[in-house]
């Protein structure tokens, strides 16, 4: 797997966008394992622009992938999200919008997903507003092929709805809990482009 953020021209910005959602909908939705763990071992850890917002939280993520293996990082996953009953951290929407799972927002996203022409495939047990599954809807309206349905109205209107009210908040969960470590750095750097993305969302007017 070689998504890794490292961007020089507008068109390389977008491609790296989609590439960055795409890793993030990996993580979230489950532990790296020993292969993409290993591609974080030759990943660059420098922005191409010296001082760039993204390259210290993105070192941060690279030396903690560097720092753990694939049992470390799986008994971690399982111990914040995972578990019989109650997870210690959820990671669906609907929890932070309305205390409720498969409450109102979810019912306003598959509104949403349904009018863009999408839908859960038959193989993902999750509900749709996991964050993995909001990720990689923000990487197809990135990088899909359908002008109509892959464009920055589009992608800053899901992300105003459906990410931005409650990422900082799973983001800050997760970063101050005791038994966080990969995925503490994995919270910074997902804040730190929500950050980015948002203000690039802000500048669209």
């Amino acid at each position: 797997m070689s998504q890794f953020p490292v961007t020089t021209s507008a068109l390389d910005e977008e491609i790296a966008r989609a590439e960055v959602y795409g890793l993030l909908a990996r993580l979230w939705y489950a532990a790296p394992d020993a292969d993409l763990l290993g591609a974080f071992s030759v990943a660059p850890t420098e922005a191409p622009a010296a001082g760039a917002f993204l390259e210290e939280p993105w070192r941060q993520l690279v030396g903690a992938a560097r720092g753990t293996d694939a049992a470390a990082v799986h008994a971690e996953y399982d111990a914040l999200f995972g578990g019989m009953g109650k997870p210690e951290i959820y990671l669906f929407g609907s929890h932070y919008l309305s205390g409720f799972l498969n409450d109102k927002p979810l019912a306003q996203l598959r509104t949403d997903l349904a009018r863009l022409g999408l839908a859960r495939g038959e193989a993902v047990s999750e509900s749709e507003d996991h964050v993995a599954c909001l990720f990689e809807v923000m990487r197809y309206l990135i990088a899909g092929d359908d002008a109509a349905v892959a464009n920055l109205a589009q992608q800053q209107a899901f992300f105003a709805t459906h990410l931005q009210p409650w990422l900082p908040a799973l983001c800050n969960a997760v970063a101050q809990h005791p038994k966080a470590h990969f995925y503490a750095s994995l919270a910074g750097f997902t804040c730190a482009f929500a950050e980015i993305e948002v203000q690039g969302f802000d500048m669209l007017g």
